[in-house]
């Protein structure tokens, strides 16, 4: 839920940097850590007070269709106004919406309505948090050290996928108490790990907003750039451009289509077989997530290494490497051991790292920088677009069949997706020195 990265090129850190980076990005990586207990903690919650994969998959997708809506209006506004405020004033909604989550949790008075409520504001401030966090960072360092500044922030940020998620579990299995239980409210097994997972969360967020309070935006780079005639206008520039660059616009729909299948059992599937199935319980889930940002943080240390050896056919290579992945979803679901989930998404995250990284450098060398924003939000548009329909779906497919059922289906359609790709010129020839597209006039 916090800000993506624009940069992911392995430079060396530099010896110094503007302290005005420094308490960014000590801000933004408690705020990324705390986020990983609501990540896990949420579809626990809505697993033990309902005890139904289709309630969980409908809160999922009440928090992600605003994110996804407001996504691309949200880059507009931040081009237009200042990111460091923007900034600010999400993430203080986001430390409101997640501290009265903690509050009626601990109190026992949660309810599945006031966690369709909670996730839609959630939803709708973390819209405007990934553009303006993206949009900061070139403000605050100077543009020979921004790589490396990059390098840093994306290396906090895999690194927070990998221990964040497994203190969460921890913490949730730890204090598993049932927590206080208010007259007419569900009593909620796990209350209290679960509470303190939110309340760890929101602290989190408080301590960005510090930091950003710190943070001096030099003067010359808060108007910096010609202001942009509307938004909606500034949206359909960028729409255009997308779709006047024929390999660009047929990657983006691909990613759009692979997402749907991958996000559908990860975001659903995950929580309900650890719940089920797995032997630790919601430290299962934690580690599982773990497992798979740890494979993250490896793929992308070694994506210049891979690069050299698969950017000549970067295309073929992201096809093949998604064919497998679809094999290892699909081997997932009849995974009844912990340890032997954690290595199959170890695994499947190494490559998910090295795609991550070659793709969004490849990006970033073809399109013009003053589309860069918009072209971005595009692109997590569509990558978020489709996660409530996966979520919905999934929950709707577990709702009728079997968690195995599920991963099967959803990994095989994801290989059959990249094999049928390789017969698209478009994304089979892409390498990663591409030359860039023609800029929108």
């Amino acid at each position: 839920m916090q800000e993506q990265i624009s940069d992911t090129a392995g430079a060396a850190p530099p010896t110094r940097l503007d302290r005005n980076f420094w308490w960014l990005i000590s801000g933004s990586f408690v705020s990324m850590l705390g986020d990983q207990f609501t990540l896990v903690a949420l579809p626990w919650l809505v697993l033990k007070l309902t005890g139904s994969a289709l309630a969980l998959g409908t809160v999922l997708m009440v928090m992600a269709l605003p994110r996804a809506i407001f996504m691309l209006v949200g880059g507009a506004f931040v081009d237009r106004f200042s990111p460091h405020r923007v900034l600010v004033i999400a993430r203080s909604a986001n430390a409101v919406f997640i501290g009265l989550l903690a509050a009626f949790v601990w109190t026992g008075g949660i309810q599945l309505w006031w966690l369709y409520l909670l996730a839609l504001g959630i939803g709708f401030a973390t819209a405007f948090v990934y553009p303006a966090g993206s949009a900061i960072l070139p403000q605050l360092v100077a543009p020979a050290k921004l790589a490396a500044a990059n390098s840093i922030t994306m290396g906090l940020r895999t690194l927070s996928t990998f221990v964040g998620p497994a203190l969460a579990g921890v913490v949730v299995a730890l204090f598993a108490a049932p927590g206080i239980h208010a007259p007419g409210a569900a009593r909620v097994p796990d209350a209290t790990g679960l509470a303190s997972a939110f309340t760890i969360d929101a602290l989190s967020f408080l301590a960005s907003i510090v930091s950003l309070v710190i943070i001096r935006v030099p003067k010359a780079a808060k108007h910096a750039g010609k202001p942009l005639a509307g938004v909606l206008r500034s949206i359909g520039e960028g729409v255009r451009q997308v779709w006047g660059d024929f390999p660009l616009r047929a990657f983006i729909l691909y990613i759009g289509a692979v997402s749907f299948f991958v996000g559908g059992p990860l975001q659903v599937g995950l929580p309900v077989l650890a719940d089920q199935r797995l032997d630790w319980g919601a430290a299962a889930y934690g580690a599982l997530m773990s497992a798979s940002g740890a494979g993250i943080f490896v793929g992308s240390v070694f994506a210049g290494v891979g690069t050299r050896l698969f950017g000549k056919r970067l295309g073929l290579t992201v096809l093949v490497a998604d064919a497998i992945g679809g094999l290892i979803i699909a081997a997932f679901g009849f995974v009844h051991h912990t340890m032997v989930g954690i290595v199959m998404l170890f695994t499947w995250g190494i490559v998910g790292g090295f795609i991550q990284v070659a793709l969004i450098s490849w990006i970033q060398r073809r399109v013009a920088p003053e589309m860069m924003g918009r072209t971005m939000s595009l692109l997590m548009f569509t990558f978020l677009g489709v996660a409530p329909l996966a979520a919905a779906l999934g929950g709707v497919v577990l709702h009728a069949t079997s968690v195995t059922t599920l991963f099967v289906g959803a990994g095989l359609l994801l290989t059959a997706i990249a094999l049928v790709s390789m017969f698209n010129p478009a994304i089979r020839s892409i390498k990663a020195a591409d030359a860039k597209a023609p800029t929108v006039e």
